[in-house]
């Protein structure tokens, strides 16, 4: 580790000088640090391909995948080493996104719900013999998407921390109450639906003790949930179980398309070709955009940001009536925006320590148990991570800076092997999931999630918790109530409340300092945020107003 320190030094020198270059050196360092430490790389490249299998089998997502590993690697951190852990996890999140293409392009079933605009083109293609050349182009547009929203994040976080770091309680709770108002509003069809959930997961994750007397709320009696509801039982009850019983209930297997029926002769039907991808050049940037900016909204996610890349770029195509019937650029619009999405909606998490995504409010986790607390400090040289290089036995100390930027470096590395993995191996993932029995695989995942969900505290009270909220999810889906604002929220209300309860005590002019443009001699931007949230939320009502009566004209 010596080394590695040596080496940083020499990048930092040649980089000091530089200004906001300087950032080149952070990412070398990562590079750095994660090239040091063999798991890592190993875990980057399982990541890959457990992220491709999970988001191709219908029904499941990054995310449930992500809940069911997080407790076992929790369990063996000090084992695999605290970087191991956070980039596989963030790595799946990458890969899981692409992972749903193969199921949308081969089986007209969107293996998430990112992929959903995807089989509008892709499933057309397959059906005139050209599988190969959906699979390539849904490859080579989701990594194109994934570097450029990654650039977006290493480059954003850091500028936006810098700027966060100023903020005292009054803005961190005006911030968190504008993400609940933007994400209950959004996040769903319905605005009602949509505060609902989010205000059902307030309620869950204000059970346990009080941060500020130390006293017990809503725990019922029950000795276990004094320390709150678990995250990972809730997530494995509302992400798994309720799929397990939604494919329950459907009980039927999958049936790939043959990918040789109305194959053509022409030698280029499997391949996505160079005039094709200079084609869609210009498109995908435009659509990476869409996918950036939406990605950066906490709530929205890669499932809004497939439909406005594949709704704005089917308007502006002089082709607009071939869209629909099989065409690349109906491929690439939507892939390259939903895995545009994956790198800035952890910039919400790392500047603010607001999870963007439902992914990133699983990761939170990880970064807890490796001495992390996700905000604008977590980009600090003063804290520090106490780093364990499996192949050396040896603990070493590196600054949350640097553990920050080699999870950075584990995503570009992620992301050219996820998209290797899918450029010649797609077909062959797809015919895999195709014949798995079902009537196996859901039960094996149910068993999984059981005891993943007893593993995270070894208590039978979160199998418990996780069969309750797996049937709560199903609800919840059934009825169309968001299952992602009710994660968010439950993650967001203890940091919310105890930012409430800290502006209590310094305030001398009660709940007037979260209105007050100034408090303790210097310049508050919590009004500005609680107008933001309230303007996003006037919006979303009229739009949904205009939406209604123009129906019902």
């Amino acid at each position: 580790m010596n080394m590695i320190n040596d080496q940083c030094a020499g990048l930092e020198a040649f980089f000091s000088n530089l200004g906001f270059l300087a950032i080149f050196f952070d990412i070398s360092c990562g590079f750095v640090t994660l090239f040091s430490d063999p798991f890592a790389i190993f875990f980057v490249i399982l990541a890959a391909l457990v992220g491709i299998i999970f988001g191709a089998l219908p029904g499941l997502t990054a995310a449930a995948a992500i809940a069911m590993m997080l407790p076992i690697l929790i369990a063996y951190n000090d084992q695999i080493g605290a970087l191991s852990g956070l980039v596989f996890l963030y790595v799946i999140g990458k890969s899981g996104r692409y992972g749903g293409s193969i199921a949308a392009i081969l089986f007209n079933t969107p293996g998430t719900a990112a992929s959903a605009a995807t089989m509008q083109d892709g499933y057309p293609m397959t059906q005139k013999g050209q599988a190969g050349k959906a699979l390539k182009t849904a490859t080579v547009a989701s990594a194109y998407g994934d570097y450029f929203g990654e650039i977006v994040l290493i480059f954003g976080a850091v500028a936006i921390a810098t700027f966060t770091r100023k903020f005292g309680p009054p803005e961190n709770f005006a911030i968190y109450l504008m993400a609940f108002v933007v994400i209950g509003s959004v996040v769903s069809d319905s605005i009602i639906k949509g505060i609902i959930s989010t205000l059902f997961g307030a309620i869950v994750g204000l059970i346990g003790e009080d941060v500020i007397t130390g006293q017990f709320k809503m725990t019922m009696g029950i000795d276990e949930l004094e320390s709150g509801m678990a995250l990972v039982p809730l997530l494995i009850g509302v992400f798994v179980i309720s799929e397990v019983i939604i494919q329950a209930e459907k009980a039927a297997k999958v049936k790939m398309i043959d990918m040789d029926e109305g194959k053509t002769l022409d030698p280029t039907s499997h391949y996505f070709t160079w005039s094709e991808f200079k084609r869609c050049i210009p498109l995908m940037f435009r659509s990476s955009i869409y996918g950036s900016l939406i990605g950066m909204m906490p709530g929205l996610g890669s499932s809004v940001a497939c439909f406005v890349a594949y709704g704005e770029e089917k308007r502006k195509a002089k082709n607009k009536d071939e869209w629909g019937t099989g065409v690349v650029e109906g491929i690439a619009a939507p892939e390259s925006a939903n895995n545009a999405v994956s790198g800035p909606s952890m910039i919400p998490l790392l500047t603010l320590g607001i999870p963007g995504s439902t992914i990133a409010a699983v990761l939170i986790g990880m970064f807890l148990v490796n001495g992390l607390q996700p905000g604008p400090t977590i980009f600090s040289e003063d804290a520090s991570v106490q780093y364990f290089i499996p192949s050396t036995q040896h603990f070493f100390e590196i600054t949350s800076r640097e553990y920050i930027f080699a999870v950075f470096a584990a995503g570009l590395v992620g992301i050219a092997a996820y998209a290797l993995i899918g450029y010649f191996a797609a077909p062959f993932v797809g015919r895999m999931i195709a014949v798995l029995p079902t009537q196996w695989m859901y039960p094996v995942i149910f068993m999984t999630a059981l005891a993943a969900s007893y593993s995270s505290r070894a208590s039978i009270y979160d199998v418990g918790f996780a069969l309750l909220f797996g049937v709560i999810g199903y609800g919840m889906r059934r009825t169309n109530f968001s299952a992602a604002a009710f994660i968010i929220a439950f993650v967001l209300t203890s940091s919310m409340e105890e930012a409430f309860r800290q502006s209590m005590i310094i305030s001398d002019t009660g709940a007037w300092v979260f209105l007050s443009f100034e408090y303790q001699g210097k310049f508050s931007y919590a009004p500005i945020f609680l107008i933001i949230g309230a303007l996003v939320v006037g919006f979303r009502a009229w739009t949904s107003y205009s939406s209604s009566k123009a129906e019902k004209a």
